[in-house]
């Protein structure tokens, strides 16, 4: 276990065909840290690249292009595992090319590779596979899973003084409560049971609707969150709020399906604050951007 000083891995985790002839791409990441989070911001460490297929597999090979860097990438990385962490949609004719992105940390070039290969075509039902989504089940019906609706409500940018804490406020719902919520069992009794080894190659995660804000762009040390949020990212270790760690305890969604949550900054800049709804198999993602401005001594009252 390395709690800092390794590398972030970017991560093509597949893709599927939309009604309307284009595709989409699902992206993630893997940071190598247990602790260690790193801030990344859009350019020559942080890319995206169109390419012919192969045409970026010599990593010293340098192909940043401004036109192309950005493709909704975060900036921010969390710890360990974030899957299906962002989309790309690309268009019909979109054929052999590749799409990577390029990600340097601690001095290493690392890429990930989006093509449409034809073994990378997934469904609702793998990506609740890849996550451990419904505790590791397999069953078919995961296959018509629908994620879950999600809406920020009021503006989707907005501006905030340092230290003043903004109200964000998010509305999410599973349409076909599928999968349904349910506990993997009673609470641990012993310290045997509730440290014991992984029984699966996937971290396990529970269902059940659930809803986080995290940081994806903009440096996560900056902000507070009240009350804290449950991870998405995957912390398997005991006890450690989130939905993949031990003994798995979803919380119950508010009964009007609002997620309210406060934000304070400590720092002016710009952020994108993410909305992360999913139904423990699947996930919606929405965005808020926030402009953070100084407090002037007269808005101090002084």
């Amino acid at each position: 276990m390395h709690l800092t000083d390794q590398t972030v891995a970017p991560a093509f985790e597949g893709w599927w065909p939309n009604d309307d002839g284009t595709y989409t791409l699902f992206m993630g990441y893997m940071n190598s840290n247990w602790e260690q989070e790193f801030d990344i911001p859009v350019g020559p460490d942080n890319y995206f690249t169109f390419t012919e297929a192969a045409g970026l597999d010599d990593l010293e090979r340098e192909a940043y292009d401004a036109s192309s860097a950005d493709q909704g990438q975060p900036t921010h990385f969390y710890p360990r595992r974030n899957p299906f962490l962002f989309t790309i949609r690309v268009p019909g004719d979109f054929g052999s090319t590749e799409l990577v992105w390029t990600l340097n940390t601690r001095g290493m070039t690392l890429r990930a590779f989006a093509s449409l290969a034809p073994d990378y075509r997934i469904d609702p039902q793998v990506i609740s596979t890849e996550v451990g989504g419904n505790f590791g089940s397999l069953s078919d019906a995961l296959r018509t899973n629908i994620p879950p609706e999600l809406e920020i409500q009021g503006d989707d940018h907005v501006s905030i003084g340092v230290g003043q804490a903004l109200t964000v406020v998010a509305k999410a719902h599973d349409p076909d409560n599928l999968p349904a919520r349910r506990n993997r069992g009673g609470l641990p009794s012993t310290l045997a049971q509730l440290y014991r080894p992984p029984s699966s190659i996937v971290v396990l995660s529970g269902p059940g609707m659930r809803l986080s804000w995290i940081v994806y762009r903009g440096n996560a040390e900056q902000v507070t969150f009240s009350p804290t949020q449950m991870k998405t990212w995957t912390d398997s270790r005991v006890w450690g709020n989130s939905p993949w760690s031990p003994p798995w305890i979803i919380p119950e969604p508010p009964e009007d399906g609002r997620w309210v949550a406060e934000a304070t900054f400590t720092e002016p800049g710009n952020y994108v604050l993410r909305a992360v709804a999913s139904d423990g198999s699947m996930f919606t993602y929405k965005d808020l951007m926030v402009t953070v401005t100084p407090i002037s001594d007269l808005d101090q009252g002084k």
